[in-house]
């Protein structure tokens, strides 16, 4: 299954597609379509749907996930995003793609394991899910996440989801509506190891280095 995720802007617009491939994601590809603020915003929402047109045609995905709406305390703000968002679906639906929408949180819990993870943690969290050494723009790496999101919401409950060099079991659920979200904060040691060193204390921390975790302990026969 091939999804396309986006995070859409009136400035900057993520995208990402990511696919599975049995229990196995692959990065397929992401950027970011960059406007003019004093460009007319019709013409930005022409430029975003247009380009999005392009990326649906040349990598094929089956399904189109977008970032919810959230913010309710800046009306002007949600306008904007709406008006971005609404070329997102058109360019989803002029394909012919279904549309599916998570809230940050969400979003979040589904790479990172909790929805307070900022942009920067979400970014490596999907690298290491990838397999990316080379980390896109984080407009698209948040893009990237929404897709993420929508594969673990698609996937069927109780299967299994490998992180690189091991697999990922669900031991509880999110749900949005009637559907289910697996938890990704289980089994993602593996994508949690190979971004742990750039969340290390730096060196001129007052506190001093960061404490080695405890060695595991053979268990007794």
């Amino acid at each position: 299954m091939r999804v396309l995720g986006v995070d859409p802007g009136t400035v900057r617009t993520g995208w990402g597609v990511v696919e599975r491939d049995g229990a196995r994601l692959h990065g397929v590809a992401a950027g970011v379509i960059t406007l003019r603020e004093s460009e007319p915003l019709e013409r930005r929402l022409l430029t975003i749907c247009d380009a999005l047109d392009a990326v649906i045609a040349a990598h094929g995905p089956v399904a189109c996930a977008v970032e919810d709406i959230f913010f309710a305390k800046y009306p002007a703000a949600a306008m904007k995003l709406g008006h971005a968002r609404g070329a997102v679906l058109v360019a989803a639906a002029r394909r012919g793609l279904a549309v599916s929408a998570y809230p940050p949180a969400l979003v979040k819990r589904a790479v990172g394991g909790r929805g307070a993870a900022d942009k920067a943690q979400v970014a490596r969290m999907v690298g290491a899910l990838l397999g990316w050494a080379e980390l896109p723009a984080i407009d698209a790496t948040d893009a990237l996440a929404i897709a993420i999101a929508h594969l673990h919401a698609a996937q069927p409950l109780g299967a299994s989801l490998v992180t690189p060099g091991r697999a990922a079991r669900s031991h509880t659920s999110l749900s949005r509506g009637s559907a289910a979200l697996p938890d990704a904060r289980v089994s993602l040691r593996r994508a949690r190891a190979a971004v742990a060193d750039t969340d290390a204390r730096p060196d001129d921390d007052p506190r001093g280095p960061a404490p080695a975790p405890p060695r595991p302990t053979k268990r007794s026969r």
